[in-house]
């Protein structure tokens, strides 16, 4: 299970054997996330026990990092 970064408390990761389309996993206090790349940005796909105000702060993460997320996939996924 890479973990491409921690923040906030929460771990933002993909799983070894992932399927399209890209996106990331986001897991932490109690809850999770899923963001998915649609070609331009990362949009929430599902999320379960995250408040509101930690789905903004997981969202501005996504947006300053998703160079990084999407490098990181292409490299694992595609070696």
């Amino acid at each position: 299970m890479p973990e491409i970064f921690r923040a906030f408390g929460f771990s933002f990761f993909f799983y070894s054997r992932e399927h399209e389309p890209l996106h990331i996993h986001v897991e932490g206090k109690g809850g999770a996330a899923r963001y998915v790349w649609d070609g331009g940005e990362f949009v929430l796909a599902e999320h379960h026990g995250v408040s509101k105000a930690d789905i903004r702060k997981i969202d501005m993460m996504i947006d300053e990092n998703s160079d990084i997320i999407v490098r990181y996939w292409n490299e694992y996924f595609n070696k």
